[in-house]
């Protein structure tokens, strides 16, 4: 009886010890694993369908699962969303990268690179009527085409009117308040207006006119180089947290594929974020995003994310036709590269 004593004793205190060290290992792994990290993430626009990606990480748990927690907020330009990244009240941001460019030439800039192409494609185009008798570029010359004030397109105009031989005096532009682009042309008061593919033409249909009264002069399309829309990264924190960059990285082109197997759902996330949104209009505008700005050949071939130096350059000589660098920048000073996953990570079946 005292032997049966002891030998349950013993497998007691061996059952303690055993649980004991497994408690002490999860505690130890509690510790040892890295709290979250905070991201305060800006658009440098008001929302709409193209964030989309965004949104879809963040409800499906992708950023959690990089150990983020990640933020979205606002501005209402480029400047105001860089100055946010360089002065640190932002870590991340989505701009547009050849808004990034001339801004890098001011003396006082950060040092702030792109690290994430969204938009392989720049999204300026002109929307025009086909009753006007427009149907290409070149259909331009004698017409009036509406641009409101700060519009980023007109700021690759000039490279665009001499790649396709047009005559830049002969097409008369009328300046207009952002908020009556689409009715001014609707109202037939301009025959054409400058803006971007994937707001305006969509704005126009919904306004009731004709799908097939509209023509969307995309200007890459006619040889404009330029990328789009890119995420931006505070130097500061790259250079602390890279892990951190490249999660959210990783958590956004989950984010892209998702969007692109499920773009419903998508604009419904859109949608729920915007005030007054419509989600069949957000989902149109996300289909055209899709066709025209994100799944380009170039990705296809390439990968989500990445760019091809030679043609940034190229982006950049074209802006330096309308814009005076004091130090032109390269591409190696716009894009780093060092927080994409590899290739095959980045593909879009």
């Amino acid at each position: 009886m005292t032997g049966f004593k002891t030998t349950a004793l013993r497998c007691l205190l061996a059952l303690s010890l055993s649980l004991a060290s497994l408690v002490a290992r999860d505690v130890g792994a509690a510790e040892s694993a890295a709290p979250s990290v905070a991201i305060h993430f800006t658009f440098d626009r008001p929302l709409d369908a193209s964030m989309a990606p965004f949104f879809l990480a963040a409800k499906d748990g992708r950023f959690s699962a990089e150990r983020l927690n990640v933020s979205f907020n606002s501005a209402t330009g480029a400047p105001e969303a860089l100055a946010r990244v360089a002065k640190g009240d932002s870590e991340l941001a989505l701009v547009d990268i050849n808004e990034l460019i001339r801004l890098r030439d001011k003396e006082d800039s950060a040092p702030v690179k792109a690290v994430f192409v969204l938009f392989n494609r720049a999204p300026y185009a002109i929307v025009a009527r086909r009753s006007r008798g427009i149907e290409v570029l070149s259909n331009l010359d004698g017409k009036t085409v509406g641009v409101a004030d700060g519009d980023l397109s007109m700021q690759l105009w000039p490279a665009l009117v001499q790649q396709n031989g047009i005559k830049a005096s002969r097409v008369k532009f009328h300046k207009i308040g952002a908020a009556v682009r689409e009715p001014i042309l609707s109202a037939g008061q301009v025959d054409a207006v400058a803006g971007f593919n994937y707001l305006s033409a969509v704005n126009l249909r919904d306004r009731g006119v004709p799908g097939a009264d509209l023509v969307v002069l995309r200007f890459a399309d006619y040889g404009c180089e330029a990328y789009g829309f890119a995420l931006v990264a505070n130097p500061a924190f790259a250079a602390a947290k890279p892990d951190a960059v490249k999660g959210f990285v990783r958590a956004l082109i989950a984010g892209i594929n998702a969007t692109v197997k499920e773009p419903a759902r998508a604009a419904d996330e859109a949608a729920s974020r915007i005030d007054g949104g419509d989600r069949d209009l957000e989902l149109e505008r996300l289909r055209t995003v899709l066709v025209d700005n994100i799944l380009t050949d170039e990705v296809k071939r390439n990968g989500l994310g990445g760019v091809e130096p030679a043609r940034l350059e190229r982006s950049i000589d074209q802006i330096a036709q309308d814009f005076k660098f004091r130090k032109r920048p390269t591409a190696g000073d716009i894009f780093d590269d060092r927080f994409l996953p590899p290739v095959e990570s980045r593909l879009i079946n």
